[in-house]
């Protein structure tokens, strides 16, 4: 009967490691996020490798900053390690929009966001801008260069 006892004791206690491990493992998010989608063929500058860490912590960024809604409504609720979906499942359209041509129509902003580097770059450039005019500083990068270093 003891021995009975043991096993439960041990299956229950390597059971709640793996339930703990899970737990854990479905709320860390990684420090750096490459900034890579295979939506591209190719990439024609370098990866973006952005430190989520650095932006919630050391900036103190709120999820509700870079993630949102279909109605463009910050989700200021989410946790972190909560799923969100990639940029891409609503952004659908690979890289910017088409330069305007002169008879061509001009695209309106809820057009060009369908375009996926278009909409990050907006959100990107945008909180930078905002960041530089609160802290007086340029330390926030807004040019190409400083994000997407040569390779």
């Amino acid at each position: 009967m003891n021995k009975r006892y043991l096993l439960i004791i041990a299956i229950v206690g390597i059971a709640s490691m793996f339930l703990a491990t899970a737990i854990y493992a479905g709320t860390t998010v990684a420090d750096i996020v490459k900034m890579e989608n295979k939506a591209y063929e190719k990439h024609k500058k370098s990866i973006v490798d952005f430190s989520h860490k650095k932006h919630t912590e050391d900036y103190k960024a709120g999820c509700g900053e870079c993630h949102h809604n279909a109605e463009n409504k910050p989700l200021n609720e989410l946790k972190m390690g909560d799923e969100v979906q990639n940029c891409i499942e609503c952004h659908t359209k690979a890289g910017r929009p088409p330069r305007a041509k002169k008879d061509a129509p001009k695209l309106s902003n809820k057009e060009k966001m369908e375009y996926h580097a278009y909409a990050i770059h907006v959100n990107c450039k945008d909180c930078h801008k905002k960041a530089n005019k609160a802290s007086g500083t340029k330390s926030a990068p807004t040019s190409c260069a400083k994000c997407h270093p040569k390779k």
